[in-house]
């Protein structure tokens, strides 16, 4: 498991909000939002935000990556 430090450093978020992910994968925020929907992409609510954790990203994208051995995987 990894082991979080933390700091007063706000440039590294533990989690982000839906749209920020979305970005991330470089994907639009309504198929984020379907891939959450479906449990593809693990998300927390905090409050009443709807958060995806950084490390939930690196999970989806090893497991698409696992379906396809000549990808480099």
């Amino acid at each position: 498991m990894k082991e979080y430090v933390m700091t007063t450093d706000t440039s590294t978020h533990l989690v982000m909000t839906v749209e920020e992910a979305a970005q991330r994968l470089g994907i639009g925020r309504t198929f984020m939002y379907a891939l959450v929907k479906s449990g593809a992409i693990e998300s927390v609510c905090i409050g009443r935000l709807r958060q995806i954790p950084e490390d939930a990203l690196i999970a989806f994208v090893r497991a698409l990556r696992v379906g396809h051995p000549g990808d480099g995987a």
